[in-house]
C-alpha cells in the first residue's frame, strides 16, 4: 500500500515539471522569432520558403518553422535572392495582426487552422547552435493562393479585387 502511494504521490509531484516543459518550449518560440528566404520556385499557388527558427531544443524549432512560415508569408514576405522574385505579405497593413489578435491566436495554436497551409518538402534540416540556443533551417511549401482565401472570407485581408 505505501510503495502504491508513494508511485501515486511522485507522479502528481512530477506533472508540473512536464507541463513546464511544454509551456517553456511555447516561451521560446511565442514571439515569432524567425528568418524567412525564398528557397525556390514552388508549384502555382504556393510559395517554397526556406525557415529558420530559435529555440533551446532543435526538435522544438523544427516544428515551429511551420508555423513560422505562414506567419511569414502573411506579415513580412520576403526579399529576392536565389534567382527569386520578391513576395509581399499578403497582410498589407500593419496592424492588422493587433486588430485581428484573437483571430490569429487561434489560427497560430499547437495544431490550428495554419497547419493546413504548410508542409514539409523534405525531412532534411539544418542545425546549427548558436549560444544556448539551435537555429534550425527548413524548406517548406505555404499554399499562398489557398490561405490568401480563407484570410479574405475571415474578413482579415482585403480581396484583391476590392478596389485600391
Amino acid at each position: 500500500m505505501k510503495k502504491i502511494l508513494l508511485l501515486i504521490l511522485s507522479v502528481v509531484l512530477m506533472m508540473p515539471v512536464f507541463a513546464g516543459s511544454k509551456r517553456k518550449a511555447d516561451k521560446d518560440t511565442e514571439h515569432f522569432r524567425y528568418e524567412i528566404e525564398c528557397a525556390g520556385n514552388g508549384v502555382q499557388g504556393t510559395y517554397l520558403v526556406k525557415v529558420w527558427s530559435y529555440s533551446r531544443k532543435p526538435s522544438v524549432a523544427a516544428e515551429q518553422c511551420k508555423k513560422n512560415a505562414v506567419h511569414g508569408i502573411i506579415f513580412k514576405g520576403y526579399t529576392a535572392m536565389n534567382g527569386c522574385v520578391a513576395q509581399r505579405a499578403l497582410a498589407q497593413n500593419p496592424g492588422v495582426e493587433v486588430e485581428y489578435a484573437d483571430f490569429f491566436k487561434q489560427f497560430f495554436s499547437d495544431k490550428g487552422d495554419y497547419y493546413r497551409y504548410v508542409s514539409l518538402t523534405e525531412t532534411a534540416q539544418e542545425v546549427i547552435k548558436v549560444g544556448k540556443e539551435y537555429k534550425v533551417g527548413v524548406i517548406v511549401s505555404v499554399q499562398k493562393d489557398d490561405l490568401r482565401k480563407a484570410l479574405e472570407q475571415a474578413g482579415v485581408i482585403r480581396s484583391l479585387s476590392q478596389g485600391f
